[in-house]
């Protein structure tokens, strides 16, 4: 096996009893809501530190911490998702990704679980018009009575609001 098919092997494992693929996604809550990135993005998960504001940062951009020599961005997801004010207690935890080559940081209430979805268990976000904004959702997950929102970090980490991953113009 080559090492291009390993990588894709273990990105997406096939599940032997479906024979389809299957995604993990680290799951993480806001509030009472559940969310889920995917798991191949995410470098580790800390406790909430001690952040250094930086001055004219957007509000949902709690400021850096410097993780082993290298200088993090920590976003609040709760402010940027605009579900009110945050407050940070012992399962406040910051999501360590590192998404399209940057290391940057997300705070969220608690970190649940890493769950496999199926094909089956995944569904398309669906269309809300312009009364909600979408644009980050990949998707919706069931899990037993769990209904996850599955978060396109790589989409929302590189719009343009984030300003965190320079744009390439083709």
């Amino acid at each position: 096996m080559s090492q291009e098919q390993a990588a894709i092997t273990t990105s997406n494992p096939v599940n032997p009893h479906t024979n389809q693929m299957a995604n993990e996604f680290l799951t993480f809550r806001l509030g009472s809501e559940e969310y889920g990135i995917e798991i191949l993005k995410v470098q580790e998960i800390r406790g909430y530190d001690a952040i250094t504001q930086i001055a004219n940062a957007p509000e949902f951009i709690k400021g850096v911490v410097n993780l082993r020599g290298i200088i993090v961005p920590i976003i609040d997801m709760r402010i940027k998702f605009q579900l009110g004010s945050a407050t940070y207690d012992q399962f406040t935890v910051v999501i360590i990704l590192n998404v399209a080559g940057r290391v940057m940081g997300v705070v969220v209430d608690g970190v649940s679980d890493v769950i496999t979805l199926g094909l089956e268990q995944m569904r398309p976000a669906p269309g809300l018009g312009s009364v909600i904004d979408t644009e980050y959702i990949m998707g919706l997950g069931t899990v037993d009575e769990r209904m996850l929102i599955l978060i396109d970090i790589e989409k929302m980490m590189s719009s343009s609001d984030m300003g965190l991953i320079e744009q390439t113009v083709n």
